[in-house]
């Protein structure tokens, strides 16, 4: 509970601040947070290799407040936040294609997954966010909404209580400016520590997914805070 309100804390000191978010990705995980975002007032801007795709534009459209789409290089020109809705493994290759990120928060709600045998494991010997902060060495990343699925970004009501998204990153600053944007879609922040954290965060979505395709019973699970 100390880190969380330590978090806030540190957000309500920041200025008020409305930022252009570059989401890079137009799939389901920018879906939800797009339109999310730009409800509390920030300006999105889709990075997509194809921005006249009528579902980019659809989503453009659905998102309102001034959304645009272009190429995905051109989204982070300007970009305060940049958010690498894609892939899990394709984060690596996609952040060295963005060009420079230095001084942008870079939010990581990726999973690194690959099919070894019958069953998916994790990709990277260490993590996706490490990765991209390799990649980045001067942007700040934070690892976040990668533990739920879209749909519960979006509805959290859905899961039956709150739901707390965890944070891990080397940045207090970051984590802050994250966990605000959590907090303003209903959810709840927890910080989980420095970033090399983020494997083991990034590890549990591999045992909710291989039980899934496996075929034994399916479930869904949720993160919630608990009082000591």
């Amino acid at each position: 509970m100390r880190k969380l309100i330590s978090l806030l804390l540190l957000a309500a000191a920041l200025p008020a601040w409305a930022d252009r978010i570059a989401i890079i990705g137009t799939g389901d995980v920018a879906a939800a947070l797009g339109p999310e975002f730009a409800a509390q007032g920030h300006t999105v801007v889709y990075g997509s290799r194809d921005p006249d795709r009528e579902s980019v534009q659809e989503l453009v459209a659905r998102t309102g407040d001034d959304a645009t789409a272009t190429t995905q290089s051109n989204a982070v020109v300007d970009a305060d936040i940049v958010v690498l809705a894609v892939p899990g493994m394709l984060v690596d290759a996609i952040t060295h294609s963005l060009g420079d990120l230095s001084g942008k928060i870079i939010i990581d709600p990726t999973n690194p997954i690959v099919r070894h045998g019958d069953t998916l494991v994790h990709g990277v010997a260490t993590s996706n966010a490490e990765l991209i902060q390799a990649a980045a060495p001067e942007a700040r990343v934070v690892k976040a909404f990668n533990t739920l699925n879209w749909r519960t970004m979006v509805d959290p009501e859905r899961s039956g209580g709150p739901v707390s998204i965890p944070l891990a990153g080397d940045s207090a600053e970051a984590k802050a400016r994250v966990a605000e944007l959590i907090v303003g879609m209903g959810l709840d922040p927890i910080d989980l520590g420095p970033l090399e954290n983020a494997r083991w965060i990034e590890g549990m979505l591999i045992v909710w997914i291989n039980n899934r395709i496996s075929g034994r019973e399916s479930f869904d699970f949720y993160l919630r805070r608990s009082e000591r």
